[in-house]
């Protein structure tokens, strides 16, 4: 790959080009709901909030602008998948889960349907998603998991197996053995949607209060450097951020995965490698590989992730970090055929697991604080989801979603440091070590095992 720097901001920011920022909040301000954070949580929750009830008074605060977080600088995937399932199946929550899942595949439309009534151009394009095994050991893996979805009453229109040959006619992966595919899947320029729902939300009466991080939360009332917001409810959708609130730093562990993107390749690049309809694509290792083919014709790609001691959120990564090196690495087993493409840009940032990974939408109506969050890095979609259902809790909406086995989940905390760290660095260590093991043909084994028991995967 090249060695020319690169920008270090996400390519989907600097897409955009240089933002102008809101106000900040200057003084005491008083609203009905008040939200932490204008990603996708707090922006789909507002809006929501404003369509069902447009008297109420909404207002976000965003610490730096909307987007900025982990809605500016994902993988742009509307995926079917999110975390939880396997935990939910075969108990007692186990239709609900299923129609959990139903109603995912719901929301990969909804986002579509919101984009285009409010004039939202997030290069969005309902393109499906395809996971390729790239060893034998990656495919005798997969085949259970396709038949459990199957046995839960999943259709072949839902999740199917493609043989190589069917792979290729979506995306051409060296190595292919074969991959599961599913319609339901849409592609975003995940900045453009975040920065579009926002100018949706305000054209709706909502505030969104730019540069005004929070310092102190409480039931009533959010208190930032310069100015104070009451209101009766308060939700926080600060999801990796969550460990930079007081009190707040074992509620959630910021995990970093990074992405890269390549300059825009020629057009006998794309005519060898496909993906014509802008499927996501990636492959079926436990430690994922996310990928897309941009509406410019780049490749953005992602893999690994780092935690760092003490729940530290990080966003300043040097290109030259070793942090890249899963990602580039992977683009030219994926693609040997590119050789040394440019890569334009490198970035990173925090994305929130919750201790047993899985994700929440919680509301206390007594005290009116509610959150939602540990999306696992499946964020897209499931934000969209999680901020229709904190809506209806909050207006009383009697809603299938408030049925959901999310709906006022709570996970235990993170183990105090250093145990924090060590448990995190050890599974993720696991899931390593279990890929490499299949990519030299042999089954995951021991660490695959552990991965499996602690993650579901």
């Amino acid at each position: 790959m090249s060695d020319q720097p690169s920008h270090p901001q996400s390519f989907w920011l600097a897409d955009l080009g240089p933002l102008e920022a809101r106000p900040a909040l200057e003084s005491d301000e008083t609203v009905d709901v008040a939200i932490i954070g204008a990603g996708y949580t707090g922006l789909w929750t507002a809006y929501y909030l404003s369509v069902h009830s447009p008297e109420t008074k909404v207002a976000i605060l965003e610490s730096q602008v909307a987007g900025f977080g982990a809605s500016g600088r994902n993988g742009g995937w509307c995926s079917p998948n999110h975390e939880g399932m396997q935990g939910w199946l075969g108990g007692p929550k186990h239709d609900r889960a299923i129609a959990l899942q139903h109603a995912m595949f719901d929301a990969i439309d909804e986002i579509g349907r919101v984009a285009g009534a409010e004039a939202i151009d997030c290069d969005y394009v309902k393109s499906g998603l395809l996971q390729v095994a790239t060893s034998d050991a990656e495919r005798a893996r997969a085949q259970p998991i396709l038949a459990q979805l199957h046995a839960h009453g999943f259709k072949e229109d839902d999740y199917r197996w493609l043989d190589t040959a069917a792979c290729d006619e979506h995306v051409r992966i060296a190595s292919a053995r074969g991959g599961m595919h599913s319609p339901h899947g849409a592609t975003v320029q995940p900045a453009k949607l975040a920065r579009g729902l926002a100018r949706a939300v305000e054209g709706r009466g909502v505030t969104v209060y730019e540069n005004s991080a929070a310092r102190s939360v409480a039931a009533g009332e959010v208190t930032t450097d310069r100015g104070r917001l009451r209101a009766r409810v308060v939700l926080r959708c600060t999801e990796g951020y969550t460990p930079l609130l007081p009190g707040l730093k074992r509620k959630i562990l910021p995990m970093h995965p990074v992405m890269v993107a390549t300059a825009p390749l020629p057009d006998a690049a794309w005519a060898e490698i496909g993906a014509a309809d802008r499927i996501l694509f990636g492959d079926l290792h436990r430690n994922l590989t996310w990928a897309q083919r941009t509406a410019d014709g780049r490749i953005a790609i992602g893999k690994g992730g780092s935690y760092f001691y003490g729940s530290k959120v990080r966003e300043d990564f040097a290109p030259d970090s070793p942090m890249f090196a899963p990602a580039e690495q992977v683009l030219r087993d994926l693609f040997p055929s590119l050789g040394d493409i440019e890569i334009t840009h490198r970035w990173g940032g925090p994305i929130g697991i919750a201790r047993d990974m899985t994700p929440f939408v919680r509301f206390d109506a007594s005290s009116g604080m509610g959150a939602a969050g540990g999306y696992v890095g499946s964020g897209v979609t499931t934000s969209n989801l999680a901020g229709r259902t904190l809506a209806d809790l909050i207006l009383g909406r009697d809603t299938e979603r408030l049925t959901y086995p999310w709906v006022q989940h709570r996970s235990p905390a993170w183990e105090p440091e250093p145990l924090r760290w060590l448990g995190a660095r050890t599974v993720w260590g696991m899931a390593v070590a279990a890929d490499r093991a299949e990519e030299r043909g042999r089954a995951g084994g021991l660490s695959g095992a552990i991965f499996r028991s602690v993650s579901g995967h």
